[in-house]
């Protein structure tokens, strides 16, 4: 019978170096868009880390750390590699496209719900508007993802 070693699996997970580099670069994509949202800002707010949206797309340079690392590892003629640059690009085409128009269809709709609040007429919480994010985003968080991937190899 097979019994699951929590220890050992954790052990083996650090090791993944294909893993790590992916995590580290989501990671690393979040204090980017962390420090810009602060210099824009002027003030610290957590959500901007744990948050979707913003500059540079975390998610694009996750998936591109993942692909490119699966290439590296793995060969760019890999079957590794293919299921990781597909994952990646629907990834990105999601960031920037459904997820995008979600948010600004958020903004439409706190726009009416601000308009409803103001004549008395309903009392509701605004929806997130900061969901996707614009094509320059993706692309930067991809050249980030990329880059990083690379250089952490």
């Amino acid at each position: 019978m097979y019994s699951f070693d929590l220890a050992g699996a954790f052990a083996q997970l650090m090791q993944n170096k294909i893993f790590i580099i992916t995590v580290s670069v989501w990671i690393i994509g979040q204090g980017i868009k962390m420090i810009i949202n602060i210099l824009r800002g002027k003030r610290f707010n957590f959500r901007w880390f744990i948050g979707t949206g913003g500059m540079p797309s975390s998610h694009a340079a996750g998936v591109a750390a993942l692909a490119t690392s699966c290439g590296l590892e793995y060969g760019f003629d890999s079957g590794m590699f293919a299921l990781a640059a597909v994952f990646a690009m629907v990834t990105m085409f999601d960031a920037q496209g459904v997820r995008r128009q979600s948010g600004q269809q958020a903004e439409v709709m706190n726009k009416v719900l601000d308009d409803m609040y103001w004549n008395k007429q309903v009392g509701v919480e605004r929806v997130k508007e900061f969901v996707g994010h614009t094509p320059v985003q993706v692309f930067v968080g991809s050249v980030l993802g990329f880059s990083l991937a690379v250089l952490f190899y």
